[in-house]
């Protein structure tokens, strides 16, 4: 069994890759696929109101942080799911289809995604390049420049 991890978010780029995979792999039987989103942490913004938080200040920052990260959860599910059927559509099992998360800064996103990759067992990682800086049009994506400059035998494709 072939093991591919896609990693996506709600990015056009991510699901240019989505497409690229079914058209690839569509009807293969053989093929796992992970769909793998890195959700980001709250913002220090959160806790930072330089002062010291009162208990009071304390459980009502609780409540915007739990609501706000309840809020990128279901942000998340719609992705999963829209990807998810993006990609039943293409004619691939709903059993090939798995979704993972998890929490991280944004500043290790490919680190994370890297990790999953070398600790799940995947053959190759599918990832769209994130839009062109505006300084150099030959620039990919952070994450994906980052994916890309690390020492891994894992096969990369960067998606445009």
């Amino acid at each position: 069994m072939k093991k591919i991890l896609v990693a996506i978010d709600e990015s056009k780029n991510a699901f240019k890759s989505v497409d690229f995979i079914s058209r690839f792999f569509s009807g293969s039987e053989g093929v796992q696929i992970t769909l793998f989103h890195v959700l980001p942490e709250f913002p220090p913004s959160f806790w930072d109101d330089g002062h010291f938080l009162n208990a009071a200040e304390k459980s009502a920052r609780r409540e915007v942080i739990e609501k706000w990260q309840n809020n990128q959860q279901l942000k998340l599910e719609s992705v999963f799911k829209k990807v998810t059927e993006r990609l039943e559509n293409a004619g691939l099992n709903k059993n090939q289809i798995t979704t993972k998360s998890v929490v991280a800064t944004l500043d290790v996103v490919a680190d994370r995604i890297l990790e999953e990759a070398r600790t799940g067992g995947y053959q190759m990682l599918v990832m769209g390049r994130h839009g062109y800086s505006s300084t150099r049009k030959l620039t990919m994506g952070s994450v994906s420049n980052a994916v890309l400059s690390q020492d891994s035998a894992l096969a990369v494709c960067i998606v445009k």
